[in-house]
């Protein structure tokens, strides 16, 4: 296995242990209130932000607070979950290289994402939508860039300032609290050099207006690169099928948005950007090779938990939380294969 480009201050593989390990113990000792707020979480994921009305029916004119309040529910689990597996950075990656796994895949995607960010040391990077901060570490060990992560997840902030500091890098990467819905952002005009993140738009209520914030914070030349979640032009909403597989897709994946690949261009142009790159960054397009890797695994997962759990060794509910988990794969998988959807779309834009 090739390892990340963080110098980990052990065996790689030792690093995963404790990362796992870590991870069961605080899923263990999770309260009942904290685990039925991760289930019911997931209802979230019924809506689209497109379709405002019907957010405010169910959940009244502050919608977006109840929303906010569910993804910390959502993420203060899930992170964990994937850690586990193969997800710990929480994204699947572009098929890029067949020949070996997702966490590889994750580190050649990094890599080309650093060198399209084109920065170098000192200069100031912003990562909308942090997780764990391992992407972030990374990127500011490939470029010797500073690094700030924003996240709404207190526990998923902790993680990566944990981890920055145990790799050397404290210096360089900084994590703090930052809603992207909240507009503006803290930051002075003008302040960074580039900007990116990996799936996390989908949870912009308004795109628009988020890439025009992104604008303001950025410096003239600055580069925006992304990795997201996007529709096909061969997904047709009124097809009952297309619209039962976005259905369960969403959930898995965390999406609440679904913008075409077309109305994501357009609105960072709208925005002041100049559009670079905008493609699949997987093999024909394809992702279903590396989303059938994750699910095999953690479909395996489920099924020693579930023995565990049988002879009381694990408690009842780590069964509810592997079940929902792993709830869905085979749907992304044929939504991938029959090109309706992708996580994969990478597009590479300046700020003009």
């Amino acid at each position: 296995m090739s390892q990340p480009t963080v110098k980990f201050k052990s065996p790689f593989w030792l690093y995963r242990l404790s990362t796992i390990l870590k991870s069961i113990k605080t899923l263990y000792t999770l309260s009942p209130e904290k685990i039925d707020a991760f289930l019911n979480s997931y209802d979230i994921y019924d809506h689209d932000w497109a379709n405002e009305e019907h957010l405010v029916q169910k959940m009244g004119v502050n919608y977006y607070e109840e929303v906010k309040r569910k993804l910390v529910d959502y993420y203060c689990v899930l992170n964990h979950l994937c850690a586990i597996g193969h997800v710990e950075k929480m994204y699947i990656p572009p098929a890029m290289d067949l020949s070996v796994g997702i966490l590889e895949n994750q580190t050649l995607f990094e890599r080309k994402m650093s060198q399209d960010l084109a920065v170098g040391k000192g200069s100031k990077v912003l990562d909308i939508g942090c997780g764990r901060g391992r992407i972030a570490s990374h990127i500011a060990s490939l470029t010797g860039a500073e690094v700030t992560g924003i996240n709404i997840d207190p526990d998923q902030l902790e993680s990566a300032q944990q981890f920055a500091l145990r790799n050397g890098l404290s210096n360089q990467c900084q994590f703090k609290w930052g809603d992207l819905n909240e507009i503006p952002f803290s930051f002075p005009d003008q302040t960074f050099d580039a900007l990116y993140h990996v799936q996390v738009f989908s949870l912009s209520k308004d795109l628009l207006k988020l890439f025009k914030e992104m604008n303001r914070i950025m410096k003239p030349g600055a580069r925006f690169v992304c990795l997201d979640w996007v529709s096909l032009s061969n997904y047709d909403p009124k097809d009952p099928d297309h619209a039962a597989l976005m259905k369960r897709i969403k959930p898995l994946i965390g999406a609440i948005g679904t913008p075409s690949a077309e109305e994501y261009v357009k609105l960072l142009k709208k925005a002041g950007f100049k559009i670079i790159t905008s493609e699949n960054a997987s093999i024909d397009g394809l992702q279903a090779p590396l989303i059938e890797n994750a699910d095999r695994f953690f479909t395996r997962a489920t099924k020693a938990i579930k023995f565990l759990v049988r002879w009381k060794i694990l408690p009842a509910h780590f069964k509810a939380l592997f079940d929902r988990l792993t709830k869905d794969g085979e749907a992304f998988v044929t939504a991938d294969r029959l090109r309706l959807v992708t996580t994969s779309h990478y597009i590479v834009a300046q700020k003009k």
